[in-house]
């Protein structure tokens, strides 16, 4: 096996129609501590694997990143994908890490990248995100028996991804196998249909924003009832003084 270019990687793809968009996701890898949730965010942008190209997130990066964090993570994901055992090694790297794992999908989680979003104990779709599984591919150069040895591995490279993609799906391992094999784009809200994703970002934002605006009714209320009250107050007469005497009468 031989390193590819990114021209030659992007042509693996069945759907060409969002190569374009692909090729313009630019690295970021970095974590910032978020003191309001006591969270770690990490994001993940760019190509999966420095295997590759100097412009990818590789396994080694994410593991040197998580050796110095503890406790729950947030990782913001954007990537077409890249090297699938890249991608395995940071879903494992994942899987033992010692807090909770939520990620956002910011855009893109294609190939090794949607190995990578499987790694979430709570996986969220962006709005307009896309999620894609496909079969995993190379580029081999030698005899037919060189050929066939590289054909048995990605079988048992394929196996094993849809082994990780079943501990997310409510679908049957046969309809996984078939999505794989025919390239399967899905949409935010089909990605939660199918069990890869726990909701939508849109989703729980309109859900805080109606928990919101309930308090806001509830105190409003509260204070009609107060304001209420007072004025009853202030119009109460004062009771009338009586004597001793008169109170024993």
């Amino acid at each position: 096996m031989r390193k590819i270019s990114k021209e030659e990687y992007f042509k693996n793809f069945k759907n060409q129609s969002h190569i374009e968009q692909m090729k313009k996701v630019e690295r970021q890898f970095k974590a910032v501590k978020n003191e309001a949730t006591n969270a770690t965010e990490l994001t993940i942008y760019g190509v999966i694997g420095d295997s590759w190209w100097e412009d990818s997130v590789s396994a080694a990066d994410v593991d040197e990143a998580l050796q110095s964090i503890s406790g729950d993570i947030v990782i913001n994901l954007n990537s077409p994908g890249g090297d699938a055992f890249e991608g395995i090694a940071i879903y494992n790297r994942l899987k033992k890490h010692d807090g909770k794992v939520t990620i956002n999908v910011d855009g893109w989680a294609c190939s090794a990248a949607s190995v990578i979003a499987c790694a979430a104990d709570e996986l969220f779709m962006g709005l307009g995100s896309m999620f894609m599984i496909h079969e995993a591919s190379t580029i081999v150069w030698g005899s037919k028996t060189d050929m066939r040895k590289e054909a048995d591995v990605l079988e048992s490279l394929e196996e094993g991804i849809i082994d990780i993609y079943m501990t997310k799906a409510n679908v049957s391992r046969e309809e996984i196998k078939n999505m794989v094999d025919s390239e399967t784009w899905f949409s935010a809200q089909k990605a939660v249909e199918i069990g890869f994703a726990a909701g939508t970002n849109a989703a729980s934002s309109i859900t805080d924003d109606e928990e919101v605006t309930q308090l806001k009714a509830q105190m409003s209320a509260l204070k009609d009832e107060l304001a209420q009250l007072k004025n009853e107050n202030q119009k109460k007469p004062e009771p009338v003084k009586q004597n001793r005497a008169a109170r024993l009468f």
